[in-house]
């Protein structure tokens, strides 16, 4: 019964894509088909094959043992922030230290990677690739593989000339897009928290699943003669000239001074995510005393767990795992996914408890970065890219954007709940 909830839940989550659509008659359904079932494919490899199972935790040790190494760097300055297991002499290692602080080490090394061009290749040939498996556009299958590897406000800068070029329907696009991406640098602080291979799991489905909402909700004609791509990362504006390390007059950027910009990026990054966290933690408890003065049986997650709960059965969950469901759901899209993390990283890992299809399917869907606060970020990104008509038809399309996150974010943990019960 419960499987086929799941399956019920996927459909509904299209009608609903479906009902919003600007252009339903435009939908190129050959390409949305073909992309729904790659996804189906790849999360049953996934999750249903050993060898699938192996690649996607040797990723996730891969990165967990990144993060083992940055506490050595932590170790030398804060040795009392730093468990015995890692040559410290704290009891136990807060927050900021456990997944934050690894950051510094993480974002470096991807930088090093853009710089020496190694980054860029992989995504230019993955976009291209999926470009002729879905039929999508170039750039938006380039684009979909840019910020999974890159984040969103990243890929934008990287990708302005193009961004310039192109119609104001297909910024909007890219906008949504965007809503359902995370930054590859983070991904080490994720696998401290839920667990790692679910969290390598939901970065393809992420952007195959982008790939499709988005196609449903601003389906967009794209001609042969349009359907070029403008000189991506080696151009001379400063937005891709700072994203692969190249200055204003088109010369690689020595390289240290290049790698002390990226630290200081990251430092700027662990402040600003730390900051968040702190501030809608506190804010979501300021929310719940103040409704504890009217019903102490009234809290915010109560509230959002009501809003969100048939999405939530829809996943294939009993009752009482659905509401608690629910309530993760709705805290992170007014919060964020680390504030939620934070909460259940004590007891997620516990099978037994919860079982392996909820755990799944929390993983997943928590694994993006669909919230609120993103679509600030996203509007605030195009203010410096795009021209005033495409940036004025972004800011109509708000809830859009929003209404795209959480879906891609639904679809994704419905279908790797088919998988895994």
């Amino acid at each position: 019964m419960y499987l086929l909830v799941n399956i019920l839940g996927i459909i509904v989550y299209l009608a609903i894509a479906l009902l919003f659509s600007k252009k339903k008659r435009e939908i190129n359904w050959k390409s949305t088909g073909i992309v729904l079932v790659l996804n189906l494919v790849i999360a049953w490899i996934l999750t249903s094959f050993s060898w699938g199972r192996d690649a996607v935790q040797a990723a996730a040790d891969g990165f967990n043992w990144l993060v083992q190494v940055a506490y050595t760097g932590i170790n030398f300055a804060l040795p009392n922030w730093v468990t015995p297991e890692f040559g410290g002499t704290a009891k136990s290692m807060n927050f900021v230290t456990s997944s934050l602080l690894p950051i510094l080490l993480i974002v470096p090394l991807f930088d090093i990677l853009t710089y020496i061009g190694f980054l860029p290749w992989v995504i230019k040939w993955i976009g291209r690739g999926l470009s002729a498996i879905t039929g999508q556009p170039k750039f938006e299958s380039f684009f979909s593989v840019e910020m999974m590897f890159l984040g969103n406000t990243e890929a934008l800068a990287v990708s302005r000339l193009q961004i310039q070029s192109m119609r104001a329907e297909r910024n909007v696009t890219i906008a949504l897009m965007s809503m359902s991406c995370i930054t590859a640098s983070i991904v080490g602080a994720y696998t401290q928290m839920v667990p790692g291979n679910y969290v390598l799991t939901a970065i393809p489905l992420n952007i195959l699943n982008a790939i499709i909402i988005t196609n449903i909700l601003n389906p967009v004609s794209v001609s042969k003669e349009e359907d070029t791509i403008a000189k991506m990362g080696g151009s001379t504006d400063n937005g891709a000239a700072e994203a692969d390390g190249l200055e204003e007059n088109g010369k690689k950027e020595p390289f240290f001074s290049f790698l002390g910009d990226s630290i200081l990026g990251a430092g700027r990054l662990i402040l600003i995510i730390a900051a968040n966290v702190i501030a809608f933690v506190a804010l979501a408890a300021l929310i719940d005393k103040v409704l504890g003065l009217f019903n102490p049986w009234l809290s915010l997650e109560h509230i959002l767990g009501i809003i969100m709960f048939p999405f939530a059965w829809l996943m294939g969950l009993d009752v009482d795992h659905a509401f608690q469901f629910a309530q993760y759901m709705g805290t992170k899209l007014v919060t964020n996914e680390f504030v939620v993390m934070g909460k259940i990283a004590p007891t997620i890992h516990d099978v037994a408890k919860y079982g392996a299809h909820y755990q799944a399917q929390l993983t997943v869907f928590l694994t993006s970065f669909a919230n609120f606060s993103t679509t600030g970020m996203i509007i605030g990104a195009f203010k410096g890219l795009a021209n005033k008509e495409a940036n004025n038809l972004i800011s109509k399309n708000v809830g859009y954007m929003l209404l795209s996150g959480i879906l891609v974010s639904l679809m994704s943990a419905g279908i790797v709940g088919l998988f895994v019960w």
